[in-house]
């Protein structure tokens, strides 16, 4: 096949995986995100009151999800691989969504601490799993453009599904409900409708996808074989098991910059609303429960706009360690600054920084540990990473809630955030560095080692 022909099956080819798959995953990432983080809306307008939270019981309950989440993480990971994308994402879906609905009736704190745990061991292995599925789909150059548009939902899940909780909230009193309640129910039946459509929809792998022509297939399988072949021969054969994974040093730098990242995106996520909340005390405001909601999908919109061009900008020139250092060192300095601010406007504005900072810096750190792993050992690689990362999940609203209860405000937990994120630059920054010079290191295996253009 002539090189003109070769670029016009690789552009379609690319365009229909784009069409077809990755908005149909971004939607189940939508669900899964809206699932996980509404307990966040639910808290200030009605759960906390009704439930007798404080605010270090709210930020161990929000946290605690995590805590089931990692106990599954890798071998749900495992079993993805083992048994295929359609199935296991599929299965996840239908069983957090069916844990997700009983919120609807929980009536005490120790029953919303079990929920939320059972709510992390039913969605445990969805995120890394969606990542290892759509890095099965695209070679390597295509990668950081396709888990930028995956990740859009990220910050869309809250730029739409904050409005859509508020009127949720809003529908106070239907069926003898408190609004929470009902919002509660209203994004958990999605989970379960997508999950069943998902099971046929979905395709494990290019070759058996009929909306692909023979070329395209062919094309699409040969270069991610070559791809695959060419991380093999790269490696000792020890250093592609899944063990060899999480012995390496560099995978745990990977794990140590993703934690920084993911607290401070869950300290946001998890607490932005009730922070909202606050602003009558301190500025004399009043909002009702539909313009809060309003304000907090503020932040997002700007973000997934920065996530879209910051990672365009890496996906023409391939992915950099300052792609990440660069946002996550803004994000470390704006957000101690934002409870500073002496009116909402400022405070949003300096917050909206943060959102874009982080938003930034996701989509392109997970375009790098792809580089590094194959097989088996990337299903763990990647699943550890995760794992490590959603330790900060459970940390961060946990030790918000803590500080805050201990402090009367949230100046000193945002402190905590920003030194985390400023960890996270720290890091990315440093792997840049090792990676332009030969790794030596007996404790860094060679199959794991990056390729000479990540900088």
């Amino acid at each position: 096949m002539q090189t003109a022909e070769l670029e016009s099956v690789e552009r379609s080819a690319i365009r229909k995986v784009a069409v077809r798959l990755v908005p149909f995953v971004a939607l189940m990432f939508f669900i899964n995100f809206l699932d996980r983080t509404a307990i966040s809306f639910a808290g200030p307008n009605g759960m906390s009151k009704d439930l007798g939270l404080t605010a270090a019981q709210f930020g161990l309950a929000a946290g605690v999800f995590f805590v089931g989440y990692i106990v599954l993480e890798i071998p749900s990971n495992l079993a993805l691989h083992k048994f295929g994308a359609r199935r296991w994402l599929a299965r996840i879906m239908v069983t957090w969504g069916i844990v997700a609905l009983l919120f609807t009736w929980v009536s005490s704190i120790p029953g919303l601490y079990t929920l939320r745990f059972m709510l992390g061991v039913a969605e445990a292995g969805f995120f890394p799993g969606a990542i290892l599925f759509l890095s099965t789909w695209v070679p390597a150059r295509h990668r950081s453009h396709i888990l930028a548009l995956f990740y859009l939902a990220q910050p869309l899940t809250i730029v739409i599904g904050a409005p859509v909780a508020a009127l949720l909230i809003n529908a106070h009193g239907a069926f003898g409900l408190a609004g929470w309640r009902i919002m509660f129910f209203g994004v958990a039946v999605p989970a379960i409708l997508v999950g069943v459509i998902a099971w046929f929809y979905l395709v494990d792998r290019p070759s058996q996808a009929k909306w692909l022509t023979p070329a395209e297939q062919d094309w699409l399988t040969g270069t991610l074989a070559e791809e695959e072949q060419a991380k093999i021969a790269s490696a000792q054969p020890h250093t592609l098991r899944p063990g060899a994974a999480l012995m390496s040093g560099r995978v745990w730098m990977f794990a140590l910059m993703y934690f920084g990242l993911i607290y401070g995106l869950y300290a946001l996520a998890f607490f932005l609303p009730t922070i909202i909340g606050g602003f009558e005390a301190r500025f004399g405001t009043h909002f009702n429960v539909f313009q809060k909601g309003l304000i907090t999908a503020i932040p997002y919109l700007p973000a997934a706009l920065a996530l879209f061009l910051w990672s365009r900008d890496a996906t023409k020139r391939g992915v950099k360690a300052w792609h990440i250092g660069i946002p996550a060192l803004i994000g470390a300095l704006s957000i101690p600054l934002a409870l500073y601010m002496r009116s909402p406007t400022t405070s949003i504005a300096v917050v909206t920084i943060t959102a874009c900072a982080i938003f930034a810096a996701l989509p392109n750190f997970w375009a790098l540990p792809a580089r590094f792993l194959s097989g088996a050992a990337a299903a763990a690689g990647i699943a550890l990473i995760n794992t490590i990362g959603n330790l900060a999940g459970f940390m961060a609203p946990y030790i918000t809630g803590l500080v805050k209860d201990a402090t009367g405000s949230y100046q000193a937990p945002m402190f905590i955030v920003g030194a985390f994120l400023l960890t996270s630059s720290v890091l990315a920054f440093a792997i840049g560095t090792s990676a332009r010079q030969p790794v030596k290191d007996t404790t860094v295996p060679v199959g794991l080692q990056p390729r000479s253009h990540t900088k």
